[in-house]
């Protein structure tokens, strides 16, 4: 805690974090560590596999690279400085650092709402107009989404998290949490910040709001279709199609829904640090997890891509030996 008492300057933010439970320190340190390096391993094979099979070059796998990117990115702004913080007692993070890591989570987190409503849409042409889907889903339009995606989320992050950085904090640098939140920024303000919670309040309606009610339309209409189906077989197929995307949007909703819409009450928000845990530590391992465990295709492209490097591996030591036998 000496750390923590000694950092009064302007120049440093404290998180708070963990730090009233220091013996849940070290089991939280080892267990953010796993699950972060599993994130990356998992989400970078997936971008590695979506690039290198070309079965797997289709709007649905270019949309999952895009979340995988998507989930690094997220993951690396944040649990870095989250494992320094929990390893040692030194619970500091530089005013740089605290703006670097609100403005890019506060992007990602909005890119990722829009990608998600995206992918329903795909998954809605994929099942409800078969027929036209390679014609609705062309590669311009699949890029075209994903750049509005990341552009969307990182025009409200840059107004967003511009308006609470010019905030005056009066020498307020104690924050209630394991990461620089724009929220709990806000709360350190000595003004009146009633136009950054109503700037706060439309980007959650157009970036968290709106994406949603899209994906549940788009669902809506494949419950819809689905249940025309008359094969047992075929229904089975189109809802485990889609079985993935709806596992990943439960997750990433369900823990926004804890987290922002609970009482404000101190055991509350001690819950919602461990929801936060949740989301910015495991819900970016999962992900990659979902899509594989059911996917054929992905399953079958690893296999290919390991044989083909056991292959050419053997190769290359054949090649050697006989050069050596000469």
């Amino acid at each position: 805690m000496m750390g923590i008492a000694n950092a009064s300057s302007s120049e440093v933010f404290v998180l708070l974090g963990f730090s009233a439970r220091p013996s849940l320190e070290p089991i939280l340190f080892i267990i953010a560590l796993g699950f972060y390096v599993v994130s990356i391993l998992d989400n970078g094979i997936i971008i590695l596999v979506s690039c290198m099979d070309v079965h797997l070059h289709t709007p649905m796998y270019f949309f999952l690279a895009n979340l995988s990117f998507l989930d690094i990115s997220f993951t690396t702004s944040i649990v870095p400085q989250l494992l320094v913080n929990l390893w040692g007692p030194q619970k500091t993070i530089s005013s740089v650092g605290c703006m670097v890591q609100f403005y890019i989570s506060h992007w990602l987190g909005a890119t990722e709402c829009v990608l998600l409503a995206v992918m329903s849409y795909d998954r809605y042409a994929a099942i409800c107009r078969p027929l036209h889907y390679t014609v609705i889903m062309h590669p311009q339009l699949c890029l075209s989404l994903a750049f509005a995606s990341w552009l969307g989320g990182l025009t409200t992050s840059i107004v967003g998290s511009t308006l609470t950085m010019l905030l005056p904090l009066c020498g307020n640098n104690r924050i209630d949490h394991f990461f620089c939140e724009m929220p709990l920024i806000m709360q350190l303000a000595c003004v009146d910040t009633s136009l950054n919670e109503v700037e706060m309040y439309v980007a959650s309606f157009i970036f968290v709001v709106l994406p949603l009610g899209l994906i549940l339309v788009s669902y809506g209409h494949i419950v819809w279709a689905v249940m025309k189906i008359r094969s047992a077989e075929g229904r089975r197929k189109a809802f485990n199609t889609c079985s993935s995307h709806v596992a990943v949007v439960t997750l990433f909703y369900g823990s926004i829904i804890f987290m922002y819409l609970q009482p404000a009450k101190s055991n509350s928000h001690e819950q919602g640090k461990f929801v936060a845990l949740f989301y910015t530590v495991v819900t970016p391992m999962l992900n990659p997890l979902i899509y594989t465990l059911r996917n054929k295709d992905v399953k079958k492209a690893l296999r290919h891509i390991a044989s083909e490097n056991c292959c050419g591996f053997t190769g290359s030591l054949g090649h050697i030996r006989d050069v050596s036998n000469l």
